[in-house]
C-alpha cells in the first residue's frame, strides 16, 4: 500500500512506470468531467474506472483484493475512508476470475482518509474496504480507480 497526494508526486520517483503513467494521465486529463464507468487508456493493460457513490458505514461495505490488477485510487472530489488489512490476516472467499475480485472477511488493521488529490495504491496483498464515511455523515464522492495489469 502506498498513500500520498498528487501535489507531492515528485517524492514518489521510485514507483513503477505503470503507476507513474496513471498520475501523468490524471495531470493531463480532466477526470472530474468523465462520466461514470470504465475508460480505456491502453487496452486491458491500463484503464480507469470513474465511480461516484455515497459513503456509508463499514458494516454495509465489503472487503476485496485483486490478483491481476493493481488499484490506484485517486480522489477527485470528496472525503472517503478506506479500511485496510493484509489478505494474510483475512478469511479469503472464492476468487472471481472474470472480475479479478477476491472477497474476504475480517477486521481492519489500518485506515486512510482520501481527500481531493490523494491517492492510494493497493497491491495484491492489500485487502481494502472502500466507501466508508468519515465521521457520521455520509458524503457523495467521485473517484478515479486506475487498474494496472500486473
Amino acid at each position: 500500500m502506498i498513500f500520498g497526494n498528487i501535489k507531492n508526486i515528485e517524492e514518489f520517483a521510485y514507483l513503477e512506470e505503470q503507476i507513474k503513467e496513471c498520475f501523468e494521465y490524471a495531470k493531463t486529463h480532466d477526470l472530474a468531467s468523465y462520466e461514470k464507468g470504465s475508460h480505456e487508456i491502453d487496452g486491458e493493460r491500463l484503464f480507469v474506472n470513474i465511480v461516484e457513490y455515497e459513503t456509508t458505514t463499514p458494516e454495509k461495505r465489503f472487503w476485496e483484493a485483486h490478483k491481476n490488477y493493481l488499484d490506484v485510487h485517486f480522489m477527485l472530489h470528496g472525503t472517503e475512508q478506506i479500511d485496510l488489512n493484509f489478505i494474510q490476516n483475512m478469511e479469503l472467499k472464492e476468487f472471481v476470475a472474470k472480475d479479478d475480485f477476491l472477497p474476504m472477511e475480517g477486521e481492519k488493521n489500518a485506515s486512510v482518509v482520501l481527500t481531493d488529490g490523494d491517492f492510494l495504491v493497493c497491491y495484491p496483498s492489500d485487502g481494502h474496504r472502500t466507501a466508508v464515511c468519515v465521521g457520521e455523515k455520509p458524503e457523495t464522492i467521485k473517484k478515479a480507480i486506475f487498474k494496472v495489469k500486473i
